[in-house]
């Protein structure tokens, strides 16, 4: 049935929260596969089989070992890796990630009341380039670790540094708590701005 191959291969999903700009907005709804780690059992979750490994920088569902809620966060620490954030830069083995200005303003506007002042990068996590934010009014903490990710387990981040809900916080992710990796945005409306549609966003690949 839809209900059965959404639970065990492929679903979409709403984005209620800001944590992965400027990559994943509010309102966003991304597609996901549910078969890029484990093969799992219809509706009940047991997992069948290993299907295959998350890499770095891999956009990730899974459930929050603090609550049990569902977030997209991206990986950044691999089994084995030591991370570390020093004033907001991030080192992988003690190394600090490639890092450069992004040029030009944000295509999609932030929420109403996100109002303070961003700094837009480009990170290259290990061969893979991605958008972060900065927010270098929040009084978000900027040092971190170092921290040394343990087997079966990741550390996942938002893309929106200063703003995210991540393993600073809630520590380590253990793999059976992985749903799937994001591929696309198939549709996203503002709500802010009375359900607009961003149509430039509808079927856009993930990075």
């Amino acid at each position: 049935s839809a209900l059965s191959f959404r639970s065990a291969v492929a679903n979409w999903y709403d984005v209620p929260t800001g944590s992965m700009q400027p990559t994943i907005y509010e309102g966003d709804r991304i597609l996901v596969d549910r078969t890029a780690f484990s093969l799992r059992v219809p509706l009940l979750g047991g997992e069948l089989a290993r299907t295959g490994e998350p890499r770095r920088g891999d956009i990730v569902v899974l459930t929050s070992p603090h609550d049990g809620t569902r977030l997209v966060k991206r990986v950044v620490g691999l089994p084995g890796d030591t991370v570390a954030m020093r004033a907001g830069e991030l080192l992988l083995d003690g190394r600090p990630l490639a890092c450069e200005p992004r040029t030009g303003e944000l295509r999609w506007a932030l929420p109403p009341d996100d109002t303070g002042r961003h700094d837009l990068l480009t990170e290259d996590l290990g061969g893979r380039r991605h958008a972060v934010m900065l927010s270098p009014d929040s009084p978000a903490p900027r040092d971190f670790g170092p921290v040394t990710v343990p087997p079966d387990a990741y550390l996942v981040m938002g893309d929106n540094r200063d703003h995210s809900f991540d393993s600073r916080y809630f520590g380590f992710v253990g793999r059976d708590a992985l749903q799937g990796r994001a591929l696309a945005v198939v549709a996203s409306v503002d709500r802010d701005r009375g359900w607009r549609p961003r149509l430039g966003r509808f079927f856009t690949r993930l990075d």
